[in-house]
């Protein structure tokens, strides 16, 4: 039987892992579930349109939820650039850039920067430096 990952075993650079794949899948539900329930998502870099922050891990649901239910992008590629361990063990940063497609629009890259503490296995805070400048272009 394989091993399955959980939370009381994820180290940061597995939640990282993780992360980069629900945002392959655009499953906010995958991404949510990586979080502790009173966890913190902020976006310090705001583009039009993206809240400041989410609090709690059914605001990542329900705001993720909307962003990605509602966005015909697809998602090809998360390809991290650098990740770096800290001398805090619950921290993680890595740099990373999102290619995708847009109907209509073809190709994009965003290219953005993670910063996220991870606590027993669960998010507890993500500082999420996306190039929003390369977002809105991506959006149209």
């Amino acid at each position: 039987m394989p091993h399955r990952e959980t939370a009381a075993v994820r180290t940061p650079r597995q939640a990282l892992a993780a992360y980069h794949r629900a945002m392959l899948d655009k499953s906010a539900d995958d991404l949510a579930d990586l979080y502790a329930p009173d966890a913190l998502h902020e976006f310090p870099f705001t583009a039009p349109g993206f809240p400041p922050r989410y609090e709690g891990r059914e605001a990542v649901r329900t705001g993720y939820g909307a962003v990605w239910g509602a966005s015909p992008v697809r998602i090809d590629e998360v390809r991290t650039v650098s990740s770096y361990e800290t001398a805090d063990p619950e921290v993680i940063v890595a740099e990373h850039v999102v290619v995708g497609r847009l109907p209509g629009c073809g190709t994009f890259t965003v290219p953005g920067l993670l910063v996220v503490r991870v606590r027993d296995g669960l998010i507890t805070h993500v500082r999420d430096y996306m190039d929003t400048a390369a977002l809105t272009a991506a959006r149209g």
